[in-house]
């Protein structure tokens, strides 16, 4: 009896679901009716890479908007910053350590690689995946699972663009007005969702107002309240003031043996 046969088959069931998300895309917009951008709603997602909250809010709620069509009325936003500290000198120090700095700046990279959200998002789908399965050192798997080419994403890495535009994002999340208590952070039309975050979909279908509206919105019951207040949050979100980072590793610190070859390999 092979012992590893079930973490194969789990290997294969999680590139399938991953591969099916990026194989559908193309079939859902061609099938949903054109909206104009000033129609869409706005939803704006803060994150970090490592924390359990965000990858599961990514790659089992957010993903959601892509299989039922409600992407066609959404002007998406993702940002892979979260709850980081960054210095006078522009070092970034991550809430859980050298490996969320890594990724965090490689999503960016992906994001300013690939601008369309339905391009960059399979991969940030597939990279929280492993995350969230504990398999976060094998984030590089994502170029050949979905068939990427690595190479605009290291260049971005390696040329210093990556950590520019965390800086970015990290202005971007300093700006949050009301500002940000935890991660995941999800905004409707400028407005946080705080701890019903996971039912963003109904704000959404609640803030279109268009006429081309995707049957998952018809199908739903729109919430009759706003969103909860931030005295009560989640216990399992990633808060901002958390004092157990789990290691003060700087960009400058993190690139390892594997990032390094992999740096090399695509030079």
């Amino acid at each position: 009896m092979n012992v590893h046969q079930p973490h194969r088959y789990n290997n294969r069931r999680s590139n399938a679901a991953i591969l099916l998300i990026t194989i559908s895309l193309p079939t859902i917009l061609l099938a949903s009716v054109a909206v104009a951008k000033e129609e869409k709603v706005k939803l704006a997602v803060y994150f970090e890479a490592l924390c359990p909250s965000s990858e599961d809010f990514i790659t089992n709620y957010l993903y959601k908007i892509f299989d039922n069509g409600v992407i066609s009325i959404v002007d998406l936003e993702l940002s892979p910053y979260g709850n980081a500290k960054i210095s006078s000198n522009e070092t970034i120090v991550c809430q859980h350590g050298k490996w969320e700095c890594l990724l965090n700046t490689v999503e960016a990279c992906a994001i300013h690689a690939w601008p369309d959200v339905t391009d960059h998002f399979p991969f940030i789908y597939c990279v929280e995946r492993l995350n969230n399965e504990g398999k976060y050192t094998e984030w590089e798997t994502c170029f050949e699972i979905l068939s990427l080419d690595p190479k605009p994403v290291a260049d971005c890495y390696r040329s210093g663009l990556g950590h520019k535009l965390e800086v970015q994002y990290a202005d971007d999340t300093k700006a949050l007005e009301p500002p940000h208590v935890y991660v995941p952070w999800v905004v409707v039309n400028g407005q946080p969702l705080y701890d019903d975050y996971t039912n963003f979909i109904s704000y959404i279908c609640k803030a279109y107002k268009g006429s081309n509206v995707p049957q998952a919105c018809l199908d739903l019951s729109h919430p009759s309240t706003g969103p909860k207040d931030i005295g009560k949050p989640f216990s399992h979100v990633c808060h901002k003031e958390e004092d157990d980072v789990k290691s003060k590793s700087t960009l400058s610190e993190i690139i390892s043996s594997t990032v390094a070859s992999w740096i090399t390999r695509l030079a």
